[in-house]
């Protein structure tokens, strides 16, 4: 005998609690993405579903998954879906909703945020600070942490095709809902970049100061990241607009200064952690890149030499009330550029490699740093 319609439709609406929107990242019946669930006499389940845009990229797999979960209800072929689409106020309801119910767009990951924000700069290209970022992102997300990506190198992005973002030669678009940007998802990291808006991957981004400002604000305003544990923004080299941009911004945002073994390295990279003090943030640490390969029979190849690490961090030191450290020596290696290449990060792709276990270590140790409440304003009136 069959359940009466009425205890069928509440087991339906518990099941869709545990379907998820991909890109949003939560529940589709918390979205009010659900319509509404009707039930016959007979026991069969019909379910109706709001998209949230015309051709969103995530339709064929949240219908797949509704239907999956009326039918481990109703039993298999006893369950239809009706797709529909929200209209512009359903949107622009559920965008103020995402935003706390703020219909005004402000920065994220401001000062009272608990996100811990890192700044990921070098003092000048060719270092492999992007390589480093897409593999810390993915390592942390590994450790359970919600992590996201701003690609802040907006003349020379290249975080789309590190995490395999790139079909057909350009990045992946994200997904637009009203006035909010849905990022796109590689490797359980959210990612958004000036390489996602761009139609021909031949293109130069040839923008200049406030250009650049807008740009990476509209990144931090519009983007809708969701509560993460950690914000990686891979910052172009050099001590130019979008620093300073970064520093206005995110002032709390600490810095972590990549740079490669060679001595003569240490000026250059010292110069991006003094413009991070001069917008008040403060230098978390140094990653030394390419570092001594580590050969066949265990011995190493100091290609670009030595001590450049430390030379950084002992510099940037000078200053601050603790001292800078050197969070990570990451070899130089063929598998770490490989899975660049293929869109692969080492620490996936090939985690027993010498590079991939120095970033998963670091990604282990930063697992731990939370951003504490106190002396936060936690917006409470006392009555």
């Amino acid at each position: 005998m069959n359940s009466a319609p009425d205890a069928i439709r509440s087991r339906v609406l518990t099941a869709l609690a545990g379907v998820t929107d991909p890109e949003i990242r939560k529940p589709i019946t918390d979205l009010d993405m659900v319509s509404g669930v009707t039930v016959s006499d007979t026991g069969r389940v019909s379910v109706g579903i709001r998209l949230t845009i015309a051709g969103c990229p995530a339709a064929a797999r949240i219908e797949s998954d509704v239907l999956a979960a009326a039918e481990s209800v109703s039993g298999p072929g006893r369950a239809s879906v009706e797709v529909a689409v929200m209209t512009r106020e359903q949107r622009t309801a559920l965008t103020e909703k995402l935003r706390g119910g703020q219909a005004e767009r402000s920065v994220q990951f401001g000062p009272e945020s608990l996100t811990r924000v890192y700044a990921i700069t070098s003092g000048k290209g060719g270092v492999g600070k992007s390589t480093v970022t897409a593999n810390l992102a993915v390592a942390l997300a590994g450790e359970g942490l919600r992590v996201g990506i701003v690609d802040a190198d907006v003349h020379g992005f290249s975080i789309p095709g590190l995490l395999g973002l790139v079909h057909d030669g350009l990045a992946v678009k994200p997904t637009q809902v009203g006035d909010m940007i849905l990022p796109p998802i590689a490797h359980n990291v959210k990612v958004i970049s000036i390489g996602m808006f761009i139609d021909d991957a031949s293109a130069a981004v040839a923008w200049r100061g406030p250009m650049l400002h807008r740009t990476i604000k509209q990144f931090l305003t519009d983007v809708y990241f969701g509560d993460l544990d950690v914000l990686l923004l891979d910052l172009p080299p050099g001590t130019g607009d979008v620093a300073i941009t970064v520093g206005q911004l995110l002032p709390h945002a600490e810095v972590i200064v990549v740079t490669t073994p060679q001595a003569a390295a240490a000026d250059v990279a010292e110069r991006s952690g003094i413009v991070a003090r001069q917008t008040g943030q403060s230098v978390y640490g140094v990653i030394e890149n390419m570092s001594a390969m580590v050969q066949p029979d265990g011995s190493l190849l100091e290609l670009f030499g030595s001590g450049g690490g430390t030379e950084v961090a002992r510099r940037l030191s000078a200053g601050q009330t603790a001292p800078v450290p050197v969070l990570a020596q990451v070899p130089l290696s063929l598998a770490l550029r490989t899975g660049g290449d293929a869109g692969l990060p080492v620490v996936l792709g090939a985690p027993d490699d010498p590079s991939a276990r120095a970033i998963l270590a670091l990604a282990h140790t930063m697992k731990t740093r939370t951003r504490s409440l106190a002396g936060l304003s936690l917006k409470l009136t006392p009555r």
